[in-house]
């Protein structure tokens, strides 16, 4: 069964397991469907979400995995603190940050 919370604004909340197990889906099985496309289409309509959104948490997996390129989530979230916590000392909430995004 697929866990999906939903909100006040009618928006619905995936668990991070479900996007990385349709993630997972879309990557085992693109070559059945000969494309990337194809095969998101298909896991969005099985787990209730768009095509549109599963395919931006493809994306958003292919540049953490450097498959495709960009910044990763976890540089992205380094910037943030280094941008907008001047006062603090940055590089140990950087270091323990980019930890926990390696260890998940």
């Amino acid at each position: 069964m697929i866990r999906k919370e939903e909100k006040m604004t009618d928006q619905i909340s995936y668990s991070p397991e479900v996007r990385g197990r349709a993630v997972r889906l879309v990557f085992e099985q693109q070559k059945e469907y000969g494309s990337q496309w194809p095969a998101i289409k298909s896991i969005a309509s099985k787990i209730g979400c768009t095509a549109e959104t599963l395919r931006t948490w493809v994306r958003r997996a292919e540049t953490d995995q450097g498959i495709q390129g960009g910044m990763s989530t976890s540089d992205q979230m380094a910037a943030l603190i280094t941008r907008f916590c001047p006062l603090t000392e940055p590089e140990p909430i950087v270091k323990a940050l980019k930890q926990a995004m390696t260890d998940t």
